[in-house]
Parts: structure tokens; sequence; C-alpha cells
């Protein structure tokens, strides 16, 4: 392209009115011919005496501007909104630019505004070219390519990362597997080359300066991406590069053990962690558009070779090197008797919980208390509780009361777990469910929140679970006898809440009482169910509601609990099936109603059955 060598200003002032016809949905005045070159020569910071401080700050204006309309002309088109013979004339623009791709010549400057501008205008610009032609910009690619094969962590290799990212990430949502197939094929090897350099493959300290750190979490970002891309396009597609998180495990356990940055291992465990949940691009603005998973023979073969890659590291002692700092606030770290870092350790726990699970739906459970031994171990080292933790079940509640999802994922896992001893290896399912009904002060209504919410695998968790105490009432049983004589923490009886859990007695996410439809639903004091009054009839003066024993114990939880204390214990058994009873008659309302959001049948007789179990039961 012939590209003029028009002074900065005058440029400016010229790209100025096409960026305000472009705002007001006009066609620019000048030609579409002389706007390309315009922004070709503004792209390429083509001004009159750049060499001097002057020139240099109008030619950075310049650039900035160019990169930015560029961008603008770029989604306007994309996205539909410039409407008739308006837009004409600015796809008539990008026919003449996007085939030369100027942006890719600031992918490697060191100012991070240009280059990082750089990026999202080539993205933009390559996912049009895509949608347009379905074709991939050979500029584009070239570059990215030969940096990911021979750049050493620095500008142009992060630009070329963050833009490849981008590009998949807008081709998932728009799921077009056969474009998205295109484009990962034509990066497999050079990314594969790529993880290869920068992931260690021998125990050495590993130093992440500035822009190594930039780098690896950048990688981390791609690798995510590639990964979701894996679950989606199924077994239809399978690279090498969408298995790097698996085939790669070991080099990426290896790198938290001996990297120095803590908030690279962090992130690093945090995609381990995703990967095995199979809940990759959480934090994207998908707008509404959901990842499919799609089983297939390859995924489960990665993800049982991470799972073995875990556990192999556990018994090597892996979680010894683990440093975890103190939980960050407003100050600082300083501050004393701060608790270490909850994301850090939920992560660890989370991958190591779910490894387990994965392992024993394929092995034998003779050698998995090992590990959750020398998870607990690990966790007491780190002084994660204040106070003695005398039974290991209470470690779920005490490390996920903050996260739900990751509780309910946690207490599935437990479901797997389940082994001779169960209590003393801490994947006791009765012990989980019960602490957290107490969590809950056995508030039926959190626990339909969490039945009509998305948010969590409660629904998946809760059925199970029945199932599983269907079958084994003797052991939930003894599980509330546990809870009645107060083992756990010590001292108290249970693990309370935690401060910003949204499982804390009264939080709920919708509030039923609102609505003259649904009023209903929340069960009036004087109008119990029959079916509780009669499991209750005996048992009236235990099941009046109060506090759940943890927080009567703990002034701290709530100062005014004690004030409510009665010399007579609550029976904890009593008060599970009635909770349990009172959401059998809520869900049964609402389904009556129409309101439900699924069809609770199944659930229904789950609920129905324990009640069952409860009444010829001699315990009861």
């Amino acid at each position: 392209m012939d590209v003029p060598q028009s002074p900065g200003p005058s440029s400016i002032r010229e790209l100025s009115h096409c960026y305000r016809a472009l705002l007001g949905g006009a066609c620019p005045k000048l030609s579409g011919a002389e706007v390309a070159r315009l922004l070709f020569s503004g792209v390429c910071g083509q001004v009159p005496e750049r060499d001097t401080q002057e020139g240099a700050e109008a030619a950075w204006e310049l650039i900035v501007f160019s990169l930015t309309l560029l961008r603008k002309i770029c989604c306007g088109v994309s996205a539909h909104s410039l409407h008739g013979a308006v837009r004409g004339p600015w796809r008539d623009i990008l026919s003449l630019l996007t085939r030369f791709a100027p942006q890719v010549l600031h992918f490697q400057s060191e100012d991070q505004v240009i280059s990082h501008l750089a990026a999202k205008s080539a993205s933009v610009c390559v996912l049009y070219l895509i949608s347009t032609s379905g074709a991939v910009s050979p500029v584009w690619q070239k570059q990215c390519v030969q940096a990911f094969s021979s750049s050493p962590p620095g500008p142009e290799l992060d630009a070329c990362l963050w833009s490849l990212t981008e590009v998949i990430k807008k081709l998932l949502k728009q799921s077009n597997q056969v474009l998205l197939a295109e484009v990962l094929a034509a990066f497999d090897c050079s990314l594969t080359a790529l993880c290869s350099k920068l992931l260690p493959e021998e125990r050495t300290e590993v130093g992440f300066g500035g822009s190594w750190r930039t780098t690896f979490c950048l990688l981390l970002d791609l690798l995510e991406v590639l990964t979701a891309s894996g679950l989606v396009c199924g077994a239809g597609l399978s690279l090498r590069s969408q298995r790097i998180p698996a085939v790669q495990s070991a080099a990426l356990l290896l790198t938290v053990s001996c990297c120095s940055d803590y908030f690279v291992k962090k992130r690093i465990l945090l995609l381990l962690k995703r990967v095995l949940l199979q809940k990759l691009g959480e934090d994207w603005s998908l707008e509404g558009a959901a990842l499919s998973v799609r089983e297939h023979r390859d995924l489960r073969a990665d993800r049982c070779v991470l799972t073995q890659c875990v556990l192999q590291a556990v018994a090597a002692d892996w979680l010894q090197s683990l440093q975890v700092e103190r939980a960050v606030f407003f100050g600082g770290r300083e501050k004393e008797g701060l608790k270490p870092d909850g994301t850090m350790l939920r992560a660890v726990s989370l991958v190591l919980l779910k490894s387990i699970e994965l392992h024993l739906q394929t092995a034998a459970a003779a050698e998995v208390d090992s590990y959750l031994q020398s998870l607990w171990s690990w966790l007491r080292r780190l002084d994660v509780s204040q106070t003695e933790v005398s039974h290991s079940c209470s470690w779920i509640s005490l490390l996920f009361g903050e996260q739900d999802d990751d509780l309910m994922e946690a207490s599935s896992a437990s479901l797997y777990s389940v082994l001779e001893g169960a209590c003393a290896s801490g994947c006791n399912p009765h012990c989980h469910f019960v602490l957290l009904l107490q969590s809950l002060s056995f508030d039926h209504s959190i626990l339909l929140d969490f039945l009509i919410s998305s948010e969590t695998c409660f629904l998946e968790y809760f059925v199970r679970y029945l199932k599983y105490l269907r079958g084994d009432w003797r052991g939930f049983a003894a599980a509330c006898g546990h809870r009645n004589r107060g083992e756990g923490l010590q001292p108290g009886g249970s693990v309370p809440p935690l401060e910003g859990s949204s499982s804390g007695s009264g939080l709920r996410l919708v509030e039923y009482d609102s609505s003259d439809e649904s009023s209903e639903e929340t069960p009036d004091g004087n109008k119990q169910s029959e079916t509780t009054a009669a499991l209750t009839t005996d048992r009236s003066s235990k099941l009046k509601t109060k506090p759940s024993l943890s927080m009567i114990q703990s002034e701290k939880v709530c100062p005014t609990a004690a004030a409510v204390l009665e010399e007579e214990t609550c029976d904890v058994l009593d008060r599970v099936v009635s909770c349990l009873s009172e959401l059998r008659q809520v869900v049964m309302r609402l389904q009556t109603k129409q309101l439900f959001p699924y069809n609770p049948s199944s659930l229904l007789k789950l609920l129905a059955q324990v009640e069952n179990c409860y009444q010829r039961s001699p315990l009861s």
C-alpha cells in the first residue's frame, strides 16, 4: 500500500472526522481508499521528524488513535450496528486493511499501551476476516507462530498469547467448530513447543522476573481456553495443544514446587482445579453462552493422567513443599492473626479430593487414606484452624464454608471416597451433610435456594447423598450422634459459618415470602405440615425453632445466641429429618403450582424414602 507522508496533526484531524462519522452512523467524507491509507499510515506511525521529542509524542498519539479507530470500525461492521448504505464504505476500508494486518508491527513494542492496543485491534480484525472469508489472517498467523517458536518472554510473545486467547474465546462463544478447528490446528505445533520451552523438566529453582511472570500467566490463560475448546469440540478434534494441562501436568506441579512467585503458583493450581472440575471459562464474559462438555475417551484419559500425576506428587511429599501466604486484606499482610490464603487452600485441597474421586472410579481404595492424611497433616501444619480439629470430617466445612460451589464439589467427592473408618479419614458423607445443615441452622429454605440455583452442583450432590443415606441409615444415625456429643472443633461442637460465607443462616438467593403467589412456600410457625407434625409429636420440645448447637456455643458467631440457650439439647437426627421433610413439602407445593424449574419427582421420592427410614428406625 502506498503510504502518504502526511504530517501527524493533519492525519489526526482527518481521522477524528472519520471517528465522529462512525459514531454518528454516517459515511466518512473521504473515500474508502483514502481512509485506509490514513489508517495504515497512522498505525505505522508515519510522521515527520519522529526522532525529535515532539515528533515522538505526535507518533505515539497517532498510533494509539489509529489502532483505536481501526478496532472501532471492525466492531461496528461486525456487530451490524451500521445499516444500509452506510455499512458499505466502512466494510471497504476493512477489506483493504485486514489483508496487511499492520497492527502486528507493534506486538514487540516496549510501550505496553501500544502493544496491548495492537493486540486488541489485531484480534478484532482477525475475527472479522474469519467471519467474512473463513480464512485466518496469514500475516497475524505468521507473526504468532514465529513468536511461539523463537521469541523469549517479553512484549511480542505476550501480545501474541493475548491475541490468540481472545480469538479462541470469541470463536468458542460463537460455537463455530469448523473455524475454531482451523485456528487451533494452525498453532498446534508451535504452542506445544512453547510449553516445552517454558515449563521446567527437572527440579530446579524457577525464578520469575517481570517479563517471565506476565508471559507465564498469559500462557495459563491460553491453556485454559485451549482445554475448553477440547471439551466443546469433543473427539472430533484432538490436538496436543488442547491437552497440555494433562500432558504437562507433572511439569506444572513441579513449577508450583520450584517457582518463587506465589501468584504464579496460585494461578497454576486454579487452572488444574478447573480442569479437574470441568469448569473452564468461569471468569469469561460469554454473555450467556455456556460451554457444553462432551465426554469422550481422550478427555477421560487426560483427566486420568492428571489425577495420577497429582497423587504421585502427593505421595512424594509434594504438599510439604507448598508454602501458603497469609490472607491479604486492605492494609496488607502484616495484621496479626490472619489465616492462610483461603483461595490457595481450597484449590490445593479440591485438586487432591477430586483426584482421589476420579482415582477411585477406576482403582482400589487401599492407598487413598494416606493421601487424605497427608492433606490433613499439611493443613494442621499451616495452622488453618485456630482451634483443634478433633474430627477429621470437619475439615471440609472449615475449608470450603466460604465458597458454596467448592463446598458442594468437595462434599460430592467425599461420596466416592467412603472408606472403612470413614470418620478417621475425614470422608464420612453423613458428617459432611450434617455439618452443612448445622451451618444453615437446619433452614430448609436455603436448601431450596441451592436446589433451584445453577451456581453449584448441589442438586447432583443432594440426589447422590440421599441415595447413599437410604442405604446406610445406621451410619447416618451414628454421625448425628457424633454431632450431639459435640465432636469436631474444640471448643464448640461444629464448624461455625465463616465470615463472608453465603451458607449462613438467613441468607437466601430468593425471598419466597415476597410474592403473594408464593406466600405459602415459607412455613408459618403455627401451621406446620402434617408430615412434620407426625414426625415431631413425641419430640416437640426438641424441635422448636432455635439456633444450631454450634451457634449457641460460639458467641463469636452470634452474640445473642447464648440468650436463648436452654438446658435441653436439640437432637440432631430429629432436626435433620424435620428439615428434609419441610423441604419436601415446599417442593411439592411449588410443583403443584408449576413454579418449580424442573421435574422434582425423583427427588421427592428420595425424600419420602428418607422419612420412611426414620419412621421405621428404632432410634426414632
